[in-house]
């Protein structure tokens, strides 16, 4: 069901785990499938994310997808991390079932929403 590259971001997630001081963090989730995605970010002044982490509950899929989105925007400014599309994130898993794409959905969301909470509680208050 899944290819390599799927079942190794899986068994060995790189970016795993809660950041104590991330500015950003955003908290999604799919209620058909159950999968949450919690993405936490570290980002600077410069808005370069410094440091990212997830914690997911779901399938190996949603973990693949949390490690391969958190690993694209490690080092990008938030313009950059913005554009990631789930798309991006299949692409860079060398592809999903299309049972699954919703994961990918979900990371590209995750992203977005830590963004949205560091522009919304921590760039305004600049």
């Amino acid at each position: 069901m899944y290819n390599e590259r799927v079942m190794e971001e899986f068994s060995n997630p790189k970016n795993v785990g809660e950041i104590a001081d991330a500015n950003g963090v955003g908290t999604v989730g799919n209620a058909t499938c159950g999968d949450i995605m919690k993405i936490f970010m570290k980002i600077d002044e410069n808005r370069v994310i410094q440091d990212v982490g997830f914690q997911t509950f779901g399938c190996a899929a949603a973990i693949a997808t949390s490690s391969a989105a958190t690993q694209m925007i490690k080092g990008k400014t938030i313009d950059e991390a913005l554009k990631i599309t789930n798309s991006q994130v299949v692409e860079s898993l060398g592809g999903l079932p299309a049972q699954k794409l919703h994961c990918s959905v979900l990371a590209e969301e995750a992203i977005k929403a830590a963004i949205h909470d560091y522009l919304e509680n921590y760039e305004k208050k600049k």
